[in-house]
């Protein structure tokens, strides 16, 4: 099952945060943010995002289920030396593998990182627990059946940090935005052949700005909402509070179709079509929303 999933066409994609920092509010999420733009431009449908606590059983659970109902899924979190970092081995448990260091990982690793300044005298050749610290971020949940490609990716030359691959659409990331970016960047080449709408081509967006309240326009928009969901068209109404104008748009890959709803949209909500949300800002009161 797992070869399967690791070559089947993507159209659903699940994300999935760890971290205690997060829930408690020292650290702030914006993976999930960066990710949601990320499937849009490749046409993939991001359908569930969750922010859980370092803890095995949660993570347990929610590897398990989000593998076996979304086509691609990425984790961001928890990888670190540290003793609260625990997401290879509660990922490892929930899929009943063992955590293997990779030598790959660790010839990257001792080629790449930089010693901290604190650790000048560190030494790879000493069995300290700073070297077993550092080992510890490349013990990975590993199934010896899978050829070691289907598992284990690296996406930069330059980064030692491999992109973890579980049940063949799992991928363990670290929780660093600049990194969490950069490798899910370089592992696009390896996504593009196995999606149905390379490049995000089919998927478009059409915003339209209003100086109407949401309550206004609320009753069209159910309407319009209804009348074009079997054409996969998603109607959205988005309140810009302090701003003169609120968004309204319309998502989906019929893009004719869409075209042809401008004029009544535009004229409904008594606004217009605009490329970039805020463009024809101007000063003004509050609205209701």
């Amino acid at each position: 099952m797992a070869s399967e999933r690791s070559k089947k066409m993507i159209h659903t994609a699940a994300c999935l945060i760890i971290g205690d920092e997060v829930l408690g509010g020292k650290t702030v999420d914006t993976n999930s943010a960066w990710f949601a733009k990320y499937c849009f431009s490749l046409g993939i449908a991001l359908q569930r995002v969750e922010v859980i606590a370092d803890d095995e059983a949660e993570i347990i659970e929610a590897a398990r289920r989000m593998s076996a109902r979304y086509d691609f899924v990425v984790t961001s979190g928890g990888i670190g030396p540290t003793h609260d970092d625990i997401t290879y081995q509660s990922i490892a448990r929930a899929f009943d593998l063992p955590l293997v260091l990779h030598e790959g990982a660790l010839e990257k690793m001792k080629r790449l990182s930089r010693p901290h300044p604190g650790q000048m005298n560190f030494s790879w050749e000493e069995d300290t627990p700073a070297r077993r610290a550092k080992m510890r971020m490349i013990e990975l949940p590993y199934d010896k059946a899978l050829p070691d490609s289907d598992q284990v990716l690296f996406a930069a030359d330059d980064l030692w940090v491999p992109i973890n691959v579980v049940n063949g659409n799992l991928h363990i990331l670290p929780g660093i935005p600049r990194l969490f970016e950069k490798m899910l960047t370089g592992l696009k080449p390896a996504l593009l052949p196995r999606l149905t709408d390379p490049e995000g081509k089919g998927v478009h967006r059409v915003l339209f700005s209003t100086p109407m309240p949401e309550s206004e326009v609320a009753g069209y928009l159910t309407e319009l909402a209804g009348r074009v969901k079997g054409k996969g068209v998603n109607v959205g109404s988005y309140p810009r509070w302090g701003k003169s104008r609120n968004t309204v748009t319309l998502v989906g890959r019929d893009k004719e179709f869409m075209e042809g709803l401008v004029p009544e949209v535009e004229e409904n909500v008594k606004g217009k079509r605009i490329q970039v949300e805020g463009e024809d800002d101007s000063d003004g009161g509050d609205k209701d929303a």
